[in-house]
């Protein structure tokens, strides 16, 4: 049985692989989750943003979710979190989506803000959309707030602690891309929430600063790629060691910077220069970066990291 929130720690958002005929590639998908499973990392999310979520089909989702809670059992991580992406422009579909998850493994939903019809998602419509979805759903719901891929929509703290206050042991924590570290640190401390609740920092670059806010972790792209060097992070952090730690952060930013201005293919294609599967490509209209993106001073970047993090 899960926990009532989603346990501290590091969480990879999980990309999704294709073969050249775009049709689901699982046996990359299961050599990636032995890789994460070694790594001493919380837990997944699938469909994350980085996990192509609107290009699969229902059942290519929780095809997905099965592979990958099967692939942590045989390599001794039963009790890994999964964390499912079950945001969709609907309520209706959104809370298929959410029982779907339930029956495929998956502990918790992520759910974004619908975006369709931008103009009429004002602060009411997006409230009673995720109370709705809080009320309905089999399994908690975390916020999913990342304006970059819902047309600009930004949830502020105030309706995020509004709406645990509301929904609690419903809406169980929230994933912060919007990289607003004021909102994650109100958040993580608002009295309003009563019990336990999990803010997540939701990129790497910020994930110390995260922690110093009071996040409960990060789910960050760029742990697909290090998750070693996250977690030891995470250590460093938890030990007191923040020079050590800023000097991490550091590195993380940097790699992450590059990941970020390639895209989710691109990260596919560091996962196939520096780890061997894969491939760097996505189903269309997103395209494919190849292993040879990674020649030169963003590979120099990137090379540095992924040596660090093989000596881990």
């Amino acid at each position: 049985m899960a926990p009532p929130v989603p346990p501290r720690g590091v969480y990879a958002p999980v990309v999704a692989f294709f073969h050249e005929d775009e049709t689901l590639d699982l046996e990359a998908l299961k050599a990636h989750v032995t890789r994460l499973a070694k790594s001493g990392v919380a837990g997944l999310v699938i469909q994350g943003s980085n996990g192509e979520a609107p290009h699969l089909l229902h059942s290519e989702r929780q095809a997905v979710i099965a592979t990958a809670l099967e692939t942590l059992k045989q390599y001794g991580k039963p009790g890994s979190v999964i964390i499912a992406g079950c945001g969709a422009q609907s309520t209706r579909e959104t809370l298929q989506l959410c029982r779907e998850a339930q029956e495929a493994g998956a502990h918790y939903a992520l759910v974004l803000s619908p975006s369709y019809w931008v103009g009429a998602m004002q602060q009411p419509t997006i409230k009673k959309f995720f109370n709705d979805v809080a009320a309905e759903s089999p399994i908690p719901v975390l916020i999913y707030n990342f304006p970059g891929v819902t047309s600009g929509i930004d949830i502020d703290s105030d309706m995020i602690a509004d709406l645990a206050a509301t929904n609690p042991g419903k809406i169980v924590g929230c994933k912060l891309t919007c990289g607003n570290l004021g909102k994650l640190h109100r958040v993580a401390h608002d009295k309003r929430i009563v019990g336990p609740f999990a803010a997540f920092a939701g990129k790497s670059d910020f994930f110390l600063h995260g922690l110093v806010g009071g996040s409960n972790g990060v789910i960050a792209a760029a742990a697909n790629l290090v998750p070693k060097v996250h977690v030891k992070l995470l250590e460093l952090y938890d030990q007191g060691k923040l020079a050590e730690a800023q000097e991490l952060q550091t590195y993380l930013s940097e790699a992450d910077w590059v990941l970020v201005r390639l895209g989710v293919s691109g990260l596919k294609g560091a996962l196939d220069k520096y780890y061997g599967y894969g491939g760097g490509r996505s189903r269309r209209p997103l395209g494919s970066v190849q292993a040879s993106a990674f020649d030169g001073e963003k590979g120099d970047v990137l090379k540095r990291i992924v040596e660090y993090e093989n000596s881990l």
